[in-house]
């Protein structure tokens, strides 16, 4: 049976694809460096959490209270005190002018109002220009200045509710945690679409597609020769990603190897998919690479690989549904993070082989009426 599979001229296809590959210098980098890079890059850069923002002081009180408060906003690395003055115009100005995040004032009367139970208005300026920046400031400001008032509220005026906050699957709130698997959905979209749309348009460009034209193969094996190396050589890249991830990220790995390998298959599939039809609808591999940036930016823009999918409007939380990464990253995530099976991501492995089954359908019969 062996014997007549590696007889076949099926085999020698894939083989004469393999050699192709192995001799395009530039694939082989493409499949291996963009990958790495983009993880290391997108793992690193990505990262929600703000640290070490600039802040002034005017403190007009000079007591061990308005000290304290001082060193609560910096002892967490949130803020850190770049200028300490008493002159609330200078402060004002080093915020316009972008020297400082966050300026804050606190009155001559803080510990008298502290010890008296009194509210303390202490005023705070921040640069809004960053809005994500500024909003996180704000809460985090908020956030500490309620644990510091808890510690001044005399017996009688303390809440009798408290409140106990446990995060699960990632205790440490560690951001790259949550980027890094949907970076490697984000990769596998955009290796996958461009290797296999360019491998299969060289063959319009170099005039080899007529040349297996002429031999006795069927259109069948022709295009299933293409499929299937371009499908193990990616399978590479989701074991190099989750390679980088483990290693570098110190993303954890809960669920099952196989489940996971599996389901990467499948969205593999789809890459390919995308990249054969891609090259059946282009003439040139200048057209199909501008092509296909403007076919995956959207797809990962409506992934919620980079911003979570709950805070997009409602219409593109419903167009996400049909946006096969979307399913994809939910299946890495909920692996890796959560450790979950088939039994909570069902539904998105069948939308993830609807889609494989889908693309992979429609764009090898387009390439094989091209040759026809």
């Amino acid at each position: 049976m062996l014997r007549q599979f590696f007889a076949s001229r099926f085999w020698a296809l894939v083989r004469k694809e393999v050699n192709q590959i192995v001799r395009n210098k530039q694939l082989l980098i493409m499949l291996i460096v963009p990958p790495t890079l983009q993880l290391l890059i997108y793992g690193f850069a990505l990262n929600p959490d703000v640290h070490h923002l600039k802040l002034g002081v005017v403190d007009y009180a000079q007591t061990a209270d308005s000290r304290e408060l001082v060193a609560a906003l910096t002892e967490n690395r949130i803020f850190d005190v770049e200028m300490v003055t008493f002159d609330e115009s200078v402060l004002a100005r080093q915020v316009e002018t972008g020297k400082l995040t966050v300026g804050m004032v606190i009155p001559p009367k803080f510990s008298r109002d502290l010890a008296g139970d009194r509210p303390s208005p202490i005023q705070f300026f921040i640069d809004g220009v960053d809005a994500n920046t500024a909003g996180i400031a704000s809460g985090y400001i908020r956030q500490i200045v309620q644990q510091f008032n808890q510690q001044y509220l005399s017996p009688n005026m303390r809440v009798p509710i408290s409140t106990q906050v446990i995060f699960l699957y990632n205790q440490g709130l560690t951001s790259s945690w949550f980027f890094v698997p949907g970076v490697m959905g984000l990769v596998l979209t955009l290796i996958g679409s461009i290797v296999s749309s360019i491998t299969v348009i060289r063959e319009k460009d170099t005039g080899t597609l007529e040349q297996l034209l002429m031999t006795p193969s069927e259109a069948w094996e022709i295009s299933l020769s293409k499929v299937v190396p371009l499908f193990v050589l990616l399978m590479g890249d989701v074991l190099l990603a989750l390679t980088i991830g483990r290693l570098i990220f110190n993303v954890p790995f809960r669920g099952n190897f196989l489940l996971f390998m599996v389901l990467s298959g499948l969205y593999v599939f789809v890459g390919i998919g995308v990249g054969i039809m891609l090259a059946t609808l282009c003439q040139s591999q200048q057209q199909v690479v501008l092509t296909t940036f403007f076919i995956n930016l959207p797809m990962v823009q409506l992934s919620g690989a980079i911003a979570p999918i709950e805070t997009m409007p409602k219409f593109f939380q419903y167009l996400s549904i049909v946006n096969p990464l979307r399913h994809y990253i939910a299946i890495v995530r909920g692996i890796l993070l959560k450790g979950v099976g088939l039994e909570a991501l069902w539904l998105h492995v069948l939308a993830l082989a609807v889609f494989a089954i889908g693309l992979l359908a429609i764009s090898t019969n387009r390439f094989r009426n091209q040759l026809n």
